[in-house]
C-alpha cells in the first residue's frame, strides 16, 4: 500500500496544573504531540501505512521520541536531523488550544529553522498516495510557507492527493504577511479541506454569516456549512471534499459536537455526539482529520465516513494526551451506540 506522509513540526506538550499546584508538586506531565503527528499516530493505530515527517535536533530526547514513533509503526526514516530544539507548548489542564491560555516557545526549533531547496521532496514523496499538514506549519514562518509550496508542488505533480486541516492558530501569525495571502497560495493545491465555517472565513477570505451564533440552531449551522463548502470549491477548483466540525459547550464541562462532509456534490451530516463532562480537548480535530483520511483513503461510503471521523474525534475528549490510543473497534462502537 502506499503510504499518506504527515508533515509538520513534532511539539512537546507541557501540561502545568494550575494555582501554583505544579510548583508544589515539582511536577509536569509531558505529552508528544503536534497536528499533523496526531494524526499519524491515530491513523498508526488503524493500521494504515503512515510516514511522517518533521525535524528534530541531534540528542537523546529526539532519539527517544523517534523510538517511540518507531513503536507506533510510524515510518520516521526521512525525519531531518538538523537544528537545536523541539518546539514546545505550555497548555494548563483542561484549557483550549483556541484560547488565551496557551503559551508557544517555537521559535527557531529545528522545524522552524528549515528553509527552502532543504528537502529533497522527490525523495521524500516517493512511494506516497497522499500528503496531509495543516494551517499551523504555514502560520510560523514564511520559510516554511515557501517549503509547504515546494512540498504541494512536487505532489500536485505526482497527482498525488492533497489534504489540509484549516486549523487556525492566531498566535501563531506574527510575520508581516497576512493569512489569506499565504493560504490561498498553498489550499488551490488541496483535494481534501477540513476545519470549520470561522476558520474557513480566517485563514480562506469564505464568507460567515456574523449572525449565526443568534439563530444558534443545528439546522442552521449545517446549511452554513453547505454553503460554505461551495465556496471553498468553487473558488479551489481542484477541491473536491470538505468536511466542517462543530462543538459547543454543553453545560459547564460538556461539549455538543457533531460535523458535516461535502462530498461528490452532496452534503452528509452526523450523528449528534453529546458529553456531560470530558477530559481533554486537545487532539480531538486531528482525530477527526484522521478518521476523514481512513475513509477516504478506504472508499468507504460518504455517511460511514463523516460518522466515523466524528466518533473518533468525539472520543479524544476522553483521553488525557495530544494523541488518541482508540482503535476502529472502539470507535465503530460508538459510531453503533449513537447510530
Amino acid at each position: 500500500m502506499n503510504k499518506i506522509l504527515c508533515f509538520g513540526e513534532l511539539l512537546l506538550r507541557m501540561s502545568p496544573a494550575l494555582e501554583g499546584e505544579w510548583l508544589r508538586q515539582s511536577s509536569m506531565p509531558v505529552y508528544i504531540g503536534g497536528a499533523e503527528l496526531n494524526v499519524a499516530s491515530a491513523l498508526s493505530r488503524w493500521d494504515m501505512p503512515v510516514k511522517y515527517f518533521t525535524a528534530l535536533p541531534d540528542n537523546y530526547l529526539s532519539n527517544e521520541i523517534s523510538e517511540e514513533l518507531k513503536k507506533r509503526n510510524i515510518d520516521t526514516g526521512d525525519i531531518n536531523i538538523s537544528g537545536k530544539k523541539i518546539g514546545v507548548y505550555f497548555l494548563p489542564q483542561g484549557a483550549d488550544l483556541k484560547h488565551a491560555g496557551v503559551i508557544y516557545d517555537r521559535a527557531h526549533s529545528s522545524f522552524a529553522d528549515l528553509k527552502p531547496r532543504m528537502i529533497n521532496w522527490e525523495k521524500l514523496l516517493d512511494g506516497v498516495s497522499w500528503f496531509h499538514f495543516s494551517a499551523i506549519s504555514p502560520a510560523l514562518n514564511e520559510n516554511i510557507a515557501a517549503l509547504c509550496r515546494e512540498g504541494l508542488e512536487v505532489a500536485s505533480k505526482k497527482n498525488i492527493i492533497i489534504s489540509i486541516d484549516l486549523n487556525y492558530r492566531s498566535l501563531l501569525w506574527q510575520y508581516t504577511r497576512q493569512p489569506q495571502e499565504i493560504m490561498h497560495g498553498l489550499v488551490k493545491y488541496c483535494n481534501v479541506i477540513m476545519g470549520n465555517i470561522w476558520a474557513a472565513n480566517s485563514l480562506l477570505g469564505i464568507p460567515v454569516d456574523e449572525g449565526i451564533h443568534t439563530k444558534g440552531k443545528k439546522e442552521d449551522y449545517l446549511e452554513h456549512a453547505e454553503k460554505s463548502s461551495l465556496a471553498i470549491m468553487q473558488e479551489f477548483p481542484k477541491c473536491t471534499t470538505v468536511a466542517n466540525t462543530f462543538r459547543f459547550n454543553y453545560g459547564e464541562e460538556g461539549i455538543i459536537y457533531y460535523s458535516s462532509l461535502f462530498h461528490k456534490k452532496m452534503q452528509y451530516n452526523s450523528d449528534e455526539f453529546i458529553a456531560h463532562e470530558i477530559v481533554d480537548k486537545v487532539g480531538s480535530g486531528d482525530c477527526f482529520m484522521a478518521g476523514l483520511i481512513y475513509g477516504l483513503y478506504n472508499n468507504h461510503p460518504p455517511h460511514d465516513i463523516i460518522n466515523f471521523s466524528t466518533a473518533a474525534a468525539f472520543g479524544k475528549f476522553f483521553e488525557k494526551g495530544d494523541a488518541t490510543m482508540q482503535n476502529i473497534k472502539t470507535v465503530q462502537s460508538r459510531v453503533n451506540a449513537h447510530g
